[in-house]
C-alpha cells in the first residue's frame, strides 16, 4: 500500500501545516525519496552556514516521505533513531537536496540512508542513517 507523491503532499500540507514551504519533494518512489529543504534566514547559523539541526530536519522529512512512498499514509510513524555525520560546511546560499534509499523496511521497524548536498555541489555535506517505527494498525485516511 504505497502513497504516491501527490498524496504524500496533500498528506502534507494536511498534518504538517507548520511545515509549508519549507521544502519540496522531488521525487518519490522505488523505496527512495529527494526533497529540496529551502534555506532562508532561520535556517543559518554564525558564518552563513546552514544550521545542524536543519540538516538534520532535512533527512528525517525525506526519510518519513521515502517510508510513506513505501508503506502509504501512516501519520505515526516516528523516528526512534537518527544519525548524522557533518562531512562539510553547507553553503548558507543554496538550499539543501537530501536523497533517501530506504535500505530494509519490516513490519514495524524501517531504516533508511540520506545524503545532504548543497545544491549545485556534488560533494555531500552530510550523511544521515535513520531508523522510523512503523505502528502496527493506525492507517491515516486517505
Amino acid at each position: 500500500m504505497s502513497a504516491s507523491k501527490t498524496e504524500i503532499i496533500e498528506f502534507s500540507k494536511q498534518s504538517f501545516p507548520q511545515t509549508e514551504n519549507k521544502f519540496s519533494i522531488d521525487d518519490v518512489g522505488h523505496r527512495s525519496a529527494t526533497l529540496t529543504y529551502h534555506i532562508d534566514y532561520h535556517a543559518l547559523r554564525p558564518g552563513g552556514t546552514v544550521s545542524g539541526p536543519t540538516l538534520m530536519t532535512a533527512a528525517d522529512i525525506v526519510l518519513y516521505i521515502a517510508l510513506l512512498g513505501e508503506i502509504g499514509l501512516v501519520a505515526l510513524a516516528v523516528t526512534t533513531n537518527l544519525n548524522i555525520n557533518f562531512l562539510k560546511k553547507p553553503s548558507g546560499q543554496h538550499d539543501i537536496e537530501a536523497q533517501c534509499k530506504l535500505i530494509k523496511v519490516g513490519k514495524t521497524l524501517a531504516v533508511g540512508e540520506v545524503w545532504l548536498y548543497s545544491k549545485g555541489d556534488d560533494e555531500p555535506v552530510a550523511h544521515v542513517v535513520g531508523t522510523y517505527a512503523i505502528p502496527k494498525t493506525e492507517k491515516s485516511p486517505t
